[in-house]
């Protein structure tokens, strides 16, 4: 790629691809970015599509050289180091990635985000949004998702419905943020024992500590919504410290927010149905990927952040 224009060609919003590596050295080749793993005693270069990247995961036994990470900054693409199975993310208990400097970020969203982010009661309203947002996010990617259908997920369930309805009924009377951050969890719950109900996972407790496939598969799973969250503020411009819910004293938590809308509509039921099919990590990752692609949740979050920065500013 000689014009460094070419790595910009597609759009953040319309990226596809998230990489997870492991016990390899990234570098730089002929003007691309690959990967080299040993097997067999033999090295083996495979490339990386970096202009239709979001973001890389490297996991145990990765090393990355510095003209691969130059490579990768011009083309946007954000790195963080993590343990195995791509998670937890490093950098402590934090959501730390490695973001591209570039002094032509965008401005106009982070000064609507600071125009009302220091005013509580915008920022609970924006809270809300979100809440709202996720919940028919949910119920639109359900609704036409043939393979969560045949496994059970279906939105005219009046399980479901009820679930929903509550939910929607009481997040506009939330008093405060910790009122919020109860009714979001209690949904979360809700729709885990469904989950498990319907994949025949009855025993089912959610613990990020446990070892078993679903829990493994969800802790692994919100670190890609995390990946996809880390993207859309970076491009946006938004550092990661401004959150609405998730608490002002941790640097990551606006990544949380951000990665909420998402997780427990393609994460959640892909972990307990690959979990039922006994899928290894990759097998469950690749599941992931394509549900990211086939319903837009990179697309869908870049709207969402965007409408919450401008909303006060277009109402006035």
């Amino acid at each position: 790629m000689d014009n460094l224009t070419d790595l910009k060609a597609i759009l953040h919003s319309k990226r596809a691809n998230i990489y997870y590596l492991e016990m390899c050295r990234v570098m730089q080749k002929d003007g691309r970015v690959l990967y080299l793993s040993e097997s067999q005693k033999e090295y083996q270069y495979w490339n990386i599509p970096i202009a239709n990247t979001t973001c890389i995961l490297l996991g145990i036994g990765t090393s990355i050289t510095q003209a691969a990470m130059r490579m990768l900054a011009q083309a946007g693409v954000l790195v963080g180091f993590s343990g195995s199975g791509a998670t937890p993310l490093l950098m402590a208990n934090e959501i730390e990635w490695f973001t591209p400097q570039s002094e032509y970020r965008p401005t106009g969203y982070i000064q609507g985000w600071m125009q009302f982010w220091f005013d509580d009661e915008k920022r609970l309203e924006t809270a809300k949004r979100f809440q709202i947002s996720r919940i028919e996010f949910i119920k639109k990617v359900w609704s036409k998702d043939r393979e969560l259908k045949t496994e059970g997920f279906d939105i005219t369930d009046n399980e479901l419905d009820t679930m929903f309805n509550n939910a929607l009924t009481q997040i506009p009377n939330a008093y405060n943020v910790g009122k919020l951050l109860q009714l979001e969890a209690d949904l979360t719950k809700k729709l885990y024992k469904y989950a498990a109900k319907k994949t025949n996972q009855l025993g089912f407790i959610r613990e990020r500590s446990n070892a078993d496939k679903a829990n493994e598969f969800l802790n692994h799973g919100n670190y890609l919504a995390y990946g996809l969250g880390a993207t859309t503020l970076w491009v946006l411009g938004i550092p990661h410290g401004f959150a609405v819910m998730h608490g002002k004293t941790r640097r990551g938590a606006l990544v949380f927010d951000v990665a909420d809308l998402i997780k427990d509509a393609l994460i959640l039921p892909w972990a307990f149905i690959c979990a039922k099919e006994k899928q290894s990590e990759k097998e469950f990752r690749s599941q992931c990927l394509q549900a990211f692609v086939d319903h837009k949740a990179l697309d869908f979050m870049f709207e969402e952040v965007k409408s919450a920065s401008l909303f006060y500013i277009e109402t006035k």
